[in-house]
C-alpha cells in the first residue's frame, strides 16, 4: 500500500523536475534570470526526490507500521520545506524577463507555497494515523492518496506557465533544473 502512495507522490514530484527544452545562448538576461532561480532550486529538488525515495523504500510489506509513519511524516516535513524553499528561490530570483512575466513568477511563488502548506498538512495527517492496528494504518494511508493527488496537480500547475516557452528552454539549460536521475523507481504493489 505505501508503495502505491509514493508512486502518487513521486509522480507530482517527476512533474516539478520535468524541464524540457533547450538552452537559449542568445538570451543573456533570460540565461541569467534561470541561473539565479536554478542554482538554489537544485538542492531543493534533490530534496524532494530524496524524500520521495525514503518513503519508497521505507515498507518493504514487513515494516513495524511506527517506521513507515516515521519516515512517511519526515519526507513529507522535507517536501514541505523544499517547496517553502523553492518559492524563496523563485521570490529571490524576480520575475523572469518576459511578457507576463511578473504575474507568471508570483502565481509560481503563490502555488510553491500552497504546496509547502499541503505537504506540512500531509505531515500532520499521517502523524495522527493509529499505527498499533496495522490494516487501520493502511487505511489511514490509502485515505491519503486523496491528498496527494491533489498536490500532484497542483505541482505540476506550479510551473506549467512559467516553464513555458523562452523561460523553459532557459530552465532547461541550467543544471540546477534538469532532471535529476532517480536512484529507486515506483514500483507497485497490490
Amino acid at each position: 500500500m505505501n508503495k502505491k502512495l509514493v508512486a502518487a507522490l513521486s509522480g507530482g514530484a517527476a512533474l516539478v523536475l520535468a524541464l524540457t527544452g533547450c538552452s537559449d545562448d542568445s538570451n543573456k538576461k533570460l540565461n541569467d534570470w534561470a541561473k539565479r532561480f536554478c542554482d538554489p532550486a537544485q538542492a531543493q529538488f534533490k530534496q524532494i526526490q530524496d524524500a520521495n525515495a525514503s518513503m519508497q523504500t521505507a515498507d518493504d510489506g514487513s515494516t513495524d507500521s511506527k517506521k513507515v509513519q516515521q519516515t512517511d511524516s519526515q519526507a513529507f516535513q522535507k517536501i514541505s520545506d523544499a517547496y517553502g524553499s523553492l518559492a524563496q528561490s523563485l521570490k529571490k530570483a524576480g520575475a523572469p524577463p518576459v511578457d507576463g512575466g511578473d504575474a507568471d513568477q508570483k502565481n509560481a511563488v503563490k502555488e510553491l507555497n500552497g504546496l509547502s502548506s499541503g505537504y506540512a498538512d500531509l505531515k500532520k495527517q499521517v502523524d495522527g494515523l493509529d499505527t498499533k492496528d496495522k490494516q487501520k494504518f493502511a487505511d489511514g494511508l490509502r485515505s491519503l492518496s486523496d491528498g496527494i493527488n491533489k498536490l500532484n496537480k497542483k505541482s505540476e500547475a506550479a510551473f506549467k506557465k512559467l516553464e513555458s516557452g523562452d523561460v523553459g528552454k532557459a530552465m532547461a539549460g541550467q543544471k540546477g533544473c534538469q532532471t535529476q536521475k532517480t536512484t529507486a523507481s515506483p514500483k507497485k504493489s497490490s
